[in-house]
């Protein structure tokens, strides 16, 4: 039996575009607008913390965990809140709260009294509200556009993530480096503002959160959203997969900001356009995702393109300043396109296999492993560059990555070539 998310769109709907929807549309709108600024202060937190308040890579590997630590602490609770709750409510309740947390930390730094503990504080906490907003996201999507139109709605999704990976670390960058970090954070608050403004107005009725009693229950349903995860054996494989690509690429990421101001003394508009590098991979990786699942087949597509793209990741150590920073770039670039074709193809796959009752705790389990992960790897790359070297960090990272698609290989999706065969 085929799990059954929510009712598909009516039938004089179904073959539109999903960008045709008014409420997808606006949907679309608020994440441009949310990750293009989330991505400006991705470059400009770890920037501040060392031209402004002088960190080492230990400090600076601590700040990136700590914007991905709330996952691991209250990530799978909150796939029980969230199933009970209103997602659009959710997440502009959750936007507002970031505009608080980010706007703090320019007014401190104008009144002379940032601190590093400020920026830790306002980072883990501006994490918990991105905790419920990214699980409340990936349970409305199906709600907006059916079962029938999941692969193209989170291909327009997870392409616009990658041109804001694109367009916000290179503005950044930018912003960094002629204005100062404390400048790009406003943007990160103005952009979460503007997000907020544009879900609200989403005017689409959504089933009615099922009642459920508190206390005791709410572990219990946590529990079984972990159990369901971990006992499917297509789930199980895309979290074991995401797991290791998150940490792998983090490590890279955090390292490479340690990289450039401290060994290579280059600028972060440079940094900023090594990390735009890769988002331009992400990006056309997402813009392949249905034409690959198509051709390759929905489940090979994921392991050949990881199989093909993943090897690139090794270039990324030889990066010196020269020519050789842009071989690195380079092989960023290529490297991500399996990251952009994964965010399609994967997140597509665990909504289509997943009951909508169970949707919140089965995003919640894959945010608490996915971007636990990420905390993972940003705090290996704080103690690897310290100890052994910010290079060491580097090849660690892409060794995982090359050799990540085995994961899916060696699953049931290895040969799954459209999403109807998943059932369960």
């Amino acid at each position: 039996m085929t799990p059954t998310l929510l009712a598909p769109p009516a039938a004089n709907r179904r073959h539109r575009g999903v960008l045709a929807d008014r409420d997808f549309r606006l949907l679309y709108t608020a994440d441009a607008a949310g990750r293009l600024g989330a991505q400006v202060s991705f470059l400009a937190l770890p920037v501040l913390a060392q031209t402004v308040l002088h960190t080492g890579a230990a400090q600076v590997g601590v700040l990136s965990a700590l914007g991905t630590v709330a996952f691991l602490i209250v990530g799978l609770p909150a796939g029980a809140w969230v199933d009970r709750m209103p997602k659009r409510t959710v997440l502009v309740a959750a936007n507002l709260s970031r505009v608080a947390l980010m706007g703090s930390i320019p007014v401190a730094w104008a009144c002379g009294v940032l601190a590093l503990q400020q920026l830790y504080v306002v980072v883990f906490l501006t994490g918990v509200a991105t905790v419920f907003f990214d699980v409340a996201h990936l349970s409305y999507v199906p709600c907006l556009v059916g079962a029938d139109r999941l692969v193209a709605a989170n291909s327009r999704l997870a392409g616009l993530n990658q041109a804001a990976d694109v367009s916000g670390r290179g503005v950044g960058g930018l912003v960094v480096q002629l204005l100062g970090p404390a400048a790009a954070v406003v943007v990160d608050a103005l952009g979460f503002l503007w997000s907020a403004w544009w879900i609200a107005r989403i005017r689409a009725v959504e089933p009615a959160p099922a009642r459920r009693t508190a206390g005791p229950r709410l572990w219990a349903e946590t529990a079984a959203g972990l159990r369901f995860v971990l006992g499917h054996p297509v789930l199980r494989a895309l979290a074991v997969k995401g797991a290791v690509a998150n940490l792998a690429i983090q490590l890279c990421q955090v390292s490479f900001v340690v990289l450039f101001t401290e060994e290579l003394h280059l600028s972060a508009g440079l940094l900023g356009l090594l990390l735009s590098a890769g988002g331009v991979g992400g990006f056309l990786g997402a813009l392949a995702a249905s034409a690959a699942g198509r051709r390759l087949g929905h489940g090979r597509a994921l392991w050949l393109v990881g199989a093909v793209t993943g090897p690139f990741a090794l270039l990324t150590a030889l990066m010196a300043r020269g020519p050789m920073l842009w071989v690195g770039a380079a092989g960023w670039t290529v490297t991500l396109v399996q990251t952009g074709l994964a965010n399609v193809l994967a997140v597509s796959t665990r909504q289509r296999v997943t009951p909508a009752a169970m949707l919140g705790r089965m995003n919640a389990t894959f945010r608490f492993l996915l971007t636990g992960a990420l905390s993972v790897g940003a705090l290996l790359a704080g103690l690897i560059g310290t100890f052994a070297g910010v290079r060491a960090a580097i090849c660690g990272g892409a060794v995982l990555i090359a050799a990540g698609w085995l994961v899916v290989f060696c699953s049931p999706l290895r040969n799954v070539r459209h999403l109807d065969e998943l059932g369960t």
